[in-house]
């Protein structure tokens, strides 16, 4: 299995390098995973680019001082403050139709796994009106991950956000651009890993761990994707 550290420059070449390990996972038939902090930035998902109110959030995001992008996935829009935690397994597929739910499962365990590690308990589920709602989330004094997934004809990337420390702000800038979408949202529904009184500085050590599974790893530098 593989192993990816650091982060580009750049929302948008971060995103790529995404896009890249997911064809190199797909070419080279290898598991791969990445824990890591993006820069900042507000990701949009299809849905929002579908509301009236599209164009006034991207432009609320930018007030902010957070570029907006887009991403391939369904769900809402996410916010990534610097310190925000992305992470992701890549895992090549022989039928693209199955195995969707167990992937998910499996992540959900992975993480669920890592946050204790770094002292907290968390919850599946989410409270009310959270930022990208789905059914694949983990809480604990406030919504603190949530799960996507993306399939391609021969790999899968099933990835997450985990808000590390910046709530409030995270609570700011989302709130604000849910407003402009029309989407419930209650600030005070989001936690953090620092909220929650878990050890932040232990968190993507942890992550990398977790989605590992005890398989033994070999870094894969990201300019070599």
């Amino acid at each position: 299995m593989r192993v990816i550290r650091g982060r580009a420059k750049t929302p948008e070449t971060d995103r790529d390098a995404s896009r890249r390990t997911l064809e190199w996972v797909a070419e080279h038939g290898e598991p791969t995973i990445r824990a890591w902090q993006p820069p900042r930035h507000v990701a949009f998902g299809r849905r929002d680019t579908n509301e009236p109110g599209y164009e006034t959030a991207r432009d609320r995001a930018r007030d902010h001082n957070y570029p907006p992008v887009e991403r391939n996935v369904g769900g809402r829009a996410v916010a990534y403050t610097g310190t925000t935690v992305a992470f992701a397994r890549y895992e090549p597929v022989e039928d693209s139709r199955r195995g969707i739910d167990d992937r998910y499962e499996a992540l959900m365990v992975d993480v669920e796994s890592a946050l204790r590690e770094v002292g907290l308990d968390p919850e599946r589920g989410e409270p009310p009106n959270s930022f990208c709602p789905g059914d694949y989330s983990l809480q604990q004094d406030g919504k603190l991950a949530g799960l996507a997934q993306r399939v391609t004809a021969d790999a899968a990337i099933v990835s997450g956000i985990l808000v590390l420390d910046d709530h409030e702000e995270f609570a700011t800038v989302i709130g604000d651009i849910y407003d402009a979408l029309e989407v419930p949202f209650d600030p005070d529904s989001v936690g953090s890993v620092e909220k929650a009184g878990g050890d932040t500085d232990a968190v993507l050590p942890a992550l990398e761990t977790a989605l590992a599974r005890g398989e033994p790893t070999a870094e894969l530098p990201l300019r070599q994707i």
